[in-house]
């Protein structure tokens, strides 16, 4: 039987090429503008067709994987439940393909939880905080090393919705979890649906355009590392842009206490970075923490054959 690194191996030279491609397609504009004043017209065809070959490469390897899911993942999540938070900006397709990727890997998922632009806005911080501290559940004490609002509501939210990972108990009543999650709603705060408890969390963000504005990156970051904090396992996963600058992905691998307890992916527009999300999931059940995909400070690709 094929084993996982033996797979990551074989579709790590394909994205290997995609980025080579990514570079050339980059530069393609510049090219154009020398083309009149210095004949780089032959050199911009062969680049053009380079890149058009590797785009190839990359939808096809997409299928690939998309159609390998269940041999990829079947099983890796087994008998674990899964919560999704998604940020304002993230992808509602990569939202969808990241939750088939886990059922796909066995896991249950919950539901979802859409995280709103007040809830990411440093402006409302004031009024989050203040929400989030007139609710905990009884017998809860919210982290104190953190007072911002990422990590507050961060912390709030795993307490209310992530399973005690020590022994599997809930650590909220169910009226509570209500009264958390309405406030927050009626607070515009964040949207959801049906919701129940889990394990594990994974926070699909976007492509970390808008980081800087209202210090959203930073936020983001901390709240995926709170919730870390309560929970069995956290992915934090977005496109490409989150791992530069300010984006959450950025923020949490050049953070050391964040970089070690959170898992990152920077590539989940595409079937890697998916399956690679419900991979590092169970890296986190192992204790295990990794930074994935092609962006900055990223330590591979992907995930190797797990024992």
């Amino acid at each position: 039987m094929i084993s996982l690194r033996q797979h990551a191996v074989s579709i790590a030279g394909i994205f290997l090429a995609l980025a080579i491609g990514m570079v050339f397609g980059s530069h393609s504009g510049v090219l154009t503008a020398l083309r009149p004043d210095h004949g780089q017209q032959a050199k911009l065809d062969t680049l053009t067709t380079q890149n058009a070959r590797l785009g190839g490469q990359l939808t096809a390897s997409d299928a690939f994987l998309a159609g390998a899911q269940g041999r990829l993942l079947g099983g890796t999540l087994a008998g674990h439940s899964v919560l999704l938070f998604t940020t304002p900006d993230a992808d509602h397709g990569d939202v969808e393909a990241v939750g088939k990727a886990l059922t796909s890997a066995g896991a249950k998922v919950t539901g979802t939880i859409a995280l709103t632009n007040p809830f990411v806005d440093s402006g409302q911080g004031d009024r989050l905080r203040t929400a989030v501290t007139n609710m905990i559940p009884a017998g809860a004490q919210l982290q104190t090393a953190s007072v911002d609002q990422g990590s507050l509501a961060g912390d709030l939210l795993g307490l209310a919705l992530l399973t005690d990972p020590a022994d599997g108990h809930l650590r909220a009543t169910a009226q509570e979890r209500s009264l958390i999650l309405n406030t927050l709603r009626s607070g515009g705060f964040l949207t959801f649906g049906d919701v129940q408890p889990a394990q594990l969390a994974v926070v699909v963000t976007g492509d970390g355009a808008q980081a800087a504005q209202d210090d959203r990156g930073s936020i983001i970051a901390k709240f995926a590392g709170a919730l870390r904090g309560r929970g069995a396992g956290t992915v934090l996963a977005g496109r490409a842009g989150s791992a530069d600058d300010s984006g959450p992905i950025a923020v949490v691998r050049s953070d050391g206490p964040l970089a070690g307890s959170v898992t990152t992916v920077d590539n989940v527009d595409h079937e890697i970075g998916r399956v690679t999300t419900a991979l590092g999931l169970s890296e986190q059940l192992k204790g295990l923490t990794g930074r994935y995909g092609t962006g900055a400070r990223a330590s591979s690709l992907t995930v190797a054959a797990l024992p």
